[in-house]
């Protein structure tokens, strides 16, 4: 996983931002408590410390004598080694041993030596300057440090724990909203908790039966007025058989045909809105399903076929399958008037993936309108659609054949033209 990978997975992850809101807390919560402290110290403590400190410099400085004396000074820094003591003037230059920095140089000048009263001047020229050496570090005190940092990472990886543990019914709710989306209401969110979290799964779930049964009452509502509607309407065709040869019957014919066209359309798409449940899935040679569906809608039509021959067998649904290719060829020849070259079908199989593609070299379409190809009785163009007798839903079913066999369809650019690809897993 690249970097921008994982910084988009971490910044889109609730619990992480949890668990960091939690840190930065944390070290906001200590960081204000040292600085207050610090504060406190700093203005309470050190005004009582300072005059006393003050005293024992100058009981100190007397000890030295003046001019000061080495044999002196020696002596301090032998009796009080925590003590740095330093020494310039013109008759003596005495200076600390190596060693750790003087804690009162934490900010690298010397106003701290000043402000606590550690300098000394005395009559002859001397400049005495006291400072405390910083502390040996006491044995087996790195052990502590690394046992507090081991804390510190345990308690972060139990805020995390926690975190992921309250919000694990999230992961539930996203995956049946993701079912709910795709039509799949056979089963619910899984109730883990009676919390808020739990409130949200259960109303999502109540939410989903009304959808469902909106849905079941819509399909039930059109599979029926569907069915009702073919009698009246073979009536209508024979009774439109028995018109006098002349334009008024071939209008009517048409118009006829349209509207039995469409109901078939609306009860194949109902029934493929029942997705696996609907498919009848027998060993299909795609090449030959192809070139039969050719010959029997298109005889005589400009159309390119690439398909290789030893393409294996599928399990599929042959007439679903049949509808897929002649939808998409129609639809192909339809926009393909004046092209400079004629529509292709190409059929491929690779990694165990179906591909069927079929391409135009017409005028394409707009990318606003690429994104509604699918819909229900949307057409690019209804005047010429209407004219060559399109209802559509021919793309519509299309879209449904290939999420009943567990794919999807795709629209491209092809420029010139359109191509359009149903692929699926086999």
């Amino acid at each position: 996983m690249g970097f921008n990978a994982w910084r988009h997975r971490v910044g889109h992850s609730l619990r992480w931002r949890l668990v960091a809101v939690f840190v930065l807390l944390a070290l906001a919560v200590t960081g204000v408590f040292v600085l207050g402290m610090q504060r406190v110290l700093k203005t309470g403590w050190q005004g009582y410390a300072k005059p006393m400190v003050a005293d024992y410099v100058d009981k100190l400085a007397a000890e030295l004598g003046s001019p000061p004396s080495l044999a002196r000074a020696q002596a301090i820094s032998q009796r009080l080694p925590m003590l740095e003591l330093r020494i310039q003037g013109p008759l003596l230059q005495y200076g600390p041993p190596p060693g750790p920095p003087r804690l009162w140089r934490h900010r690298g000048n010397e106003e701290d030596a000043e402000g606590w009263g550690l300098v000394r001047h005395t009559a002859d020229g001397h400049r005495l300057q006291f400072g405390l050496r910083a502390p040996p570090r006491p044995e087996g005190a790195w052990p502590w440090g690394w046992l507090t940092l081991a804390l510190l990472l345990a308690g972060v990886a139990a805020a995390w724990a926690w975190v992921r543990r309250l919000l694990a019914p999230l992961q539930d709710i996203g995956a049946g909203a993701a079912r709910f989306g795709a039509g799949n209401f056979s089963q619910p969110i899984a109730l883990r908790r009676h919390d808020e979290l739990g409130d949200l799964a259960q109303r999502i779930n109540h939410m989903a039966s009304s959808l469902q049964g909106m849905l079941d009452a819509k399909r039930a509502l059109l599979l029926a007025i569907s069915h009702e509607l073919r009698s009246p309407l073979t009536r209508a065709r024979l009774n439109a058989e028995l018109v006098d040869e002349g334009p008024h019957r071939q209008a009517l014919l048409h118009d006829l045909a349209e509207m039995r066209d469409l109901i078939t359309d609306l009860l194949e798409s109902e029934r493929l809105a029942l997705g696996h449940a609907a498919l009848q899935r027998e060993a299909v040679h795609l090449p030959t399903l192809a070139q039969e569906v050719l010959d029997a809608h298109f005889a005589g039509a400009a159309l390119t076929l690439h398909a290789p021959a030893d393409m294996r067998p599928v399990q599929a649904d042959a007439p679903r399958l049949r509808l897929l290719l002649r939808n998409l060829v129609g639809n192909a020849l339809r926009h393909s008037t004046g092209a400079a070259a004629p529509p292709e079908l190409r059929l491929a199989m690779a990694q165990g993936q179906l591909r069927i593609e079929v391409r135009d070299h017409g005028a394409g379409v707009t990318d606003a309108q690429l994104q509604r190809l699918a819909e229900p009785f949307y057409r690019t163009d209804a005047a010429r659609e209407r004219a060559t007798g399109g209802v559509g839903l021919g793309l519509t079913l299309c879209r449904l054949v290939a999420q009943a066999h567990g794919g999807e369809l795709v629209f491209e650019h092809a420029r010139p033209g359109l191509r359009v690809v149903a692929r699926w897993g086999v």
